[in-house]
């Protein structure tokens, strides 16, 4: 079996690829994969680290504005889009897949788009609660869409191409152990806190957690600490953290990095993480039953994030904070009133672990599987 996955753009888009990649070699160990994302996406460090093929096309996205640049902007993307159907035509009739899935972001269209005018089965998996822009493009095109939620099936103009998986999570994530993953981590006693905004970083939650780690650098580090700035974050917020007094080299406990590419590690060691609400994050979350503080993005549509977010705080697995109404203290004090009651810890952990769908990459490896015939 040939298959090609196309994704881009973020962490949330790539991974889930990666985890049903990994359950169909194992299957199948002779299937042979191709990953197709954006030039200049996260995908061309994510998918080679995971040991995948991957042929990038030209991308850019498109800009809800009327604007001259963002007019300007947007004709440059039609211009780049079309260069990125052929190539995309070319990638397709060399590798002759037996079927195409798309995870999302914009560098999943041409290849989705091109598959499906070629006759190839092809399948796009929404995380979401709604669809996102590239989902809308393709839903017509494809043969199948899964999606996260029941509930997301009367989003669809076609609800019988609808099939619900959940979203897929590397295996890791659900069994890798607390103890050996604290100890690969050299923790000591300490609880051990993990703070990210999502691959590419979010500037005002980066500012938000400057003045979390001046707090508790303030404290005499009461805590591990491990925060990723995202790629964006990384070429400005070292800077801004020892502008802000922060002198990390002082401070031994409080890590500060570009990307954590040990994620299923490092969540299962964490007592708490502090995070966006995406679709892929709360599935990570739940399936290493880690308790969180979530701060969703008001930058998404229909304010999915939140929407999210309040599940897991009906469940009693987060903390949910609006971004307009959290600073730095707030963060900080909230995560300290967690950390300090160890029976709200583990209900947290408890109703997180209750929530995972552990078998979303074997329902989407089905649906692969059905195409293929």
């Amino acid at each position: 079996m040939r298959i090609i996955f196309t994704c881009g753009g973020t962490g949330g888009h790539i991974y889930p690829a990666v985890a049903v990649a990994r359950v169909l070699l194992e299957k199948k160990p002779d299937t042979q994969i191709l990953f197709i994302g954006a030039e200049d996406g996260m995908e061309n460090k994510i998918v080679p680290h995971e040991g995948f093929q991957l042929e990038t096309l030209k991308i850019s996205n498109y800009q809800r504005s009327l604007s001259p640049k963002a007019i300007a902007h947007n004709i440059a993307t039609l211009f780049n889009m079309s260069g990125s159907l052929r190539k995309a035509k070319k990638i397709i009739r060399q590798f002759q897949p037996d079927v195409i899935v798309g995870t999302g972001g914009y560098a999943s269209f041409p290849a989705l788009k091109m598959g499906a005018k070629l006759g190839i089965p092809t399948a796009v998996h929404e995380s979401n609660a709604v669809p996102g822009l590239t989902t809308r493009m393709v839903e017509k095109d494809v043969d199948r869409i899964m999606v996260s939620f029941e509930a997301s099936r009367e989003k669809y103009t076609n609800p019988e191409k609808v099939v619900v998986t959940g979203t897929p999570v590397r295996e890791a994530f659900i069994y890798t152990k607390r103890d050996e993953a604290r100890k690969s981590l050299g923790l000591d006693e300490r609880p051990f806190v993990v703070s990210c905004w999502g691959s590419l970083g979010a500037r005002e939650m980066n500012k938000k957690i400057t003045q979390f780690m001046k707090r508790e650098c303030e404290d005499a580090e009461p805590f591990r600490h491990l925060h990723a700035t995202g790629s964006f974050g990384w070429r400005w917020m070292p800077d801004y953290v020892k502008e802000h007094g922060v002198e990390l080299e002082k401070h031994p406990a409080v890590d500060m990095r570009e990307y954590i590419y040990d994620m299923p590690t490092v969540l299962a060691a964490a007592d708490l993480i502090i995070c966006r609400a995406g679709a892929a994050t709360i599935s990570e979350v739940c399936a290493s039953g880690t308790p969180c503080i979530m701060v969703p993005s008001p930058n998404v549509t229909d304010n999915h994030q939140e929407k999210n977010a309040r599940v897991l705080e009906k469940a009693g697995a987060a903390v949910v904070i609006r971004e307009a109404e959290c600073d730095g203290d707030a963060l900080y004090e909230t995560a300290e009133s967690v950390l300090k009651d160890p029976e709200r810890c583990a209900r947290m952990r408890r109703a997180a672990s209750n929530l995972a769908v552990i078998d979303a990459a074997e329902r989407i490896c089905t649906v692969i599987r059905e195409l293929t015939r």
